[in-house]
């Protein structure tokens, strides 16, 4: 790693990227008028049922939410994610910070609450979290034959409300994370769990969630990138090469901080489109994620999975 790595790094920290929001550090490829965006307009249902709604002029997941809760005469805080042309709680369908133009958008919103009390046993609980960059953290995979596996209660979809009581609804994916590697092996801890509120079909009654690569947008689609500060814009999909090196920085939230959030991985790969060394790279980050104080030698491995997709290198 380069010497001065993190000394070069500038003591500033933004608003952080979050499930359904990110802001490209550097160019950015060409957008259509923010006029245009704001006037598109999406087909929307409530996953569990409900008649087709139609949202439109929102430019953030927040904005998204509200529009979702007018629409259907519930409050935003009760949507727990979202999902793509798909009812199912489908982890691979997740909606990000991209929305294909023509994408249908299911609102999957709070159901059943429920408890669960577990013994560590394991230092690894197998459990991968995202949230939906509103102050919903929940389980997006778990690993197969793992503690939290063998712990039948606990779903994909589920969003974790408390850790011993501790309220974490307002808690980002990585601070929930952090609090649940955090807990004293051998100890017994309880979960409270609210579980996303079913009812088109019977689904199956675990999941691990889906697998990285289907989860990828079809190429050739224009799509509706929504942004932290400012309007939506209408931008082409990622290019092969950026798919590659999004899909490799991912896998390295989860080694690093057992998170997947996909839209994160993206602005991280964006912050180093133009960026020539690992220096520069870093002071990129802190501007546009320095809240998340990523350690060196994340950021490097990051950068190094950035250069590896631009030489031809990952598969």
């Amino acid at each position: 790693m380069p010497l001065g790595l993190r000394s070069k790094r500038k003591d500033k920290s933004k608003e952080t990227s979050k499930l359904v929001e990110g802001e490209a550090a550097g160019p950015t490829p060409a957008a259509a008028p923010a006029a245009s965006a704001s006037r598109l307009q999406f087909h929307t249902q409530l996953a569990h049922g409900s008649p087709t709604g139609r949202v439109e002029g929102f430019g953030s997941a927040g904005e998204l939410y509200a529009k979702i809760g007018e629409a259907f005469g519930i409050d935003p805080a009760e949507i727990m994610f979202c999902t793509l042309n798909t009812h199912k709680v489908d982890m691979d369908k997740l909606l990000g910070a991209q929305i294909g133009l023509e994408d249908f958008i299911f609102a999957h919103i709070k159901g059943q609450r429920k408890e669960v009390e577990i013994l560590k046993t394991d230092d690894m609980l197998g459990l991968t979290i995202t949230d939906n960059g509103t102050g919903c953290a929940f389980i997006k995979r778990i690993k197969e034959g793992s503690l939290m596996d063998q712990t039948k209660m606990i779903c994909v979809g589920d969003h974790i409300e408390t850790i011993n009581g501790r309220n974490v609804s307002d808690c980002r994916h990585y601070e929930v994370a952090k609090m649940l590697k955090d807990l004293e092996k051998g100890q017994i801890f309880k979960l409270k769990l609210i579980e996303p509120m079913k009812a088109f079909e019977k689904l199956e009654p675990r999941s691990k969630g889906g697998t990285l690569p289907a989860a990828k947008i079809s190429k050739g689609r224009e799509t509706l990138r929504l942004r932290t500060k400012g309007p939506a814009t209408v931008e082409e999909m990622p290019t092969e090469v950026e798919e590659k090196a999004i899909k490799k920085v991912d896998e390295l939230l989860e080694t690093y901080m057992g998170i997947r959030d996909i839209e994160l991985a993206a602005t991280m790969v964006e912050a180093g489109r133009d960026k020539k060394n690992p220096d520069e790279f870093a002071v990129a980050l802190d501007e546009t994620l320095g809240d998340f104080a990523f350690p060196d030698e994340f950021v490097f491995d990051v950068w190094g999975a950035i250069g590896d997709a631009k030489q031809g290198r990952l598969e």
